[in-house]
């Protein structure tokens, strides 16, 4: 990752720095994240945002406390770049489940990213290094991103 490089973020990436019983996936979120915060290179979407809260608050082996998530929400708020979900945003999606078969909130965060023009997402849910319609996927937990040594 290099300067002026912006990577839309996906939920699972946000909730592994949080899950303790994951201590590989943890300690590579965190180091993705923090790269991300030093070259201000990260974007979250309002839908990221919302499944993280969910997720870290029940779903997680060792979820955080509602007030703790709450605070965690404000921080990515006011530390982060963050897009909103659009009605074209909304209306793109319905049109990638359908010519890409893929599931709604992936094609959400496919479709989020080709609208603000954010080049890469960083997810391990899609094929590491696939290119849809301009928007490049990469999983952090596999290899190496681009500039990283």
């Amino acid at each position: 990752m290099t300067s002026g490089d912006r990577f839309l973020v996906d939920t699972n990436v946000l909730v592994y720095a949080y899950d303790r019983s994951e201590h590989t996936k943890q300690r590579r979120a965190l180091e993705v994240l923090d790269q991300l915060v030093r070259l201000n290179s990260g974007v979250l979407s309002t839908q990221v945002l919302g499944e993280f809260f969910r997720v870290v608050t029940r779903k997680i082996p060792e979820p955080v406390s509602l007030e703790e998530g709450r605070q965690h929400l404000r921080e990515y708020v006011r530390s982060w770049s963050v897009v909103s979900i659009t009605p074209d945003v909304v209306l793109e999606s319905a049109r990638a489940t359908a010519e890409h078969q893929m599931a709604y909130y992936d094609a959400q965060l496919w479709a989020t990213a080709k609208a603000y023009q954010i080049p890469t997402v960083l997810s391990e849910d899609f094929s590491h290094g696939t290119r849809l319609e301009g928007v490049l996927f990469l999983n952090p937990f596999l290899r190496p991103l681009p500039g990283e040594e």
